[in-house]
């Protein structure tokens, strides 16, 4: 198992042992600001987070809902880069496992899959996420990652094809990530009533791979009820509205702490 895949591996199977699932929440690098950005780091690790997914700003998202898009549009708006991106990781990788969320045009603008993989390794990034590169397409580029130690964590969505799914498990390195409902990320009033049986039956495909559920989740309420089906419980929307309105980095800090304190609550009831 390689260093990435280890990680994050180690991150989930310490919330197991605990009983419950990994709390894995999500934030835009640089946002509201660079200060901003930095103080959430810092609360998601010191708030009970097991690994984090990091969004890098990016003009195009084609995954992300309106509130997610909005945040992408401020932080490039107040500067923020890659290299944004890459600082927030390096100040809490060392806490816990950090997954970037990316685009492959991001990929192939910063030299390619050897490169890119080299610089997210160097800032101590456990995985990726691309949701625009399917499996199939420029393997190049999960190789490069690979061999980087650097985990490439795909997608499963309420659409995919059962023997799609399976060959997507099959390559699945870190996680698998399954998209709760058709669409784009954003908080939803409630949870899809078939997600229960999509999770069970990733799992199956996945077999001792672990597996998370995002998109959707926007209480506490969500989270527990996630957690009793899935390995891991992704939450992103709602935190980047937390940190919004938490007006100063100080207010963000204390807003996201609050929230994913009470998420790890329900996922421990």
């Amino acid at each position: 198992m390689i260093a990435g895949e280890q990680a994050i591996r180690a991150a989930f199977d310490a919330a197991k042992a605990e009983g419950r699932a990994a709390l894995m929440p999500y934030m835009m690098a640089g946002f509201p600001d660079r200060e901003s950005g930095l103080a959430v780091a810092a609360a998601y690790a010191d708030a009970g987070a097991d690994l984090v997914e990091l969004g890098v700003p990016y003009s195009d998202p084609l995954a992300d809902g309106p509130t997610i898009h909005s945040a992408d549009t401020v932080a490039l708006a107040n500067g923020a880069t890659l290299r944004t991106a890459l600082e927030t990781c390096e100040a809490i990788a060392d806490k816990l496992p950090v997954v970037l969320m990316i685009y492959a045009n991001m990929v192939l603008a910063h030299g390619g899959g050897a490169e890119f993989a080299k610089l997210a390794r160097a800032a101590g990034a456990a995985g990726a996420i691309i949701p625009d590169l399917p499996l199939g397409e420029d393997e190049g580029i999960r190789e490069a990652f690979g061999a980087a130690g650097l985990a490439m964590v795909p997608l499963v969505a309420p659409t995919t094809p059962p023997g799609r799914r399976a060959e997507i498990c099959a390559v699945a390195k870190g996680f698998v990530y399954v998209v709760s409902t058709v669409g784009t990320t954003g908080e939803r009033g409630e949870l899809p009533p078939e997600l229960a049986d999509l999770v069970a039956a990733t799992k199956a495909d996945a077999g001792e791979t672990p597996v998370a559920v995002g998109f959707g989740i926007g209480t506490p309420a969500h989270a527990a009820e996630v957690g009793k089906v899935a390995d891991g419980v992704i939450i992103g929307s709602r935190l980047v509205r937390a940190a919004d309105e938490g007006g100063s980095p100080a207010g963000a800090a204390e807003s996201v702490a609050e929230f994913l304190a009470e998420a790890r609550v329900a996922l421990a009831g």
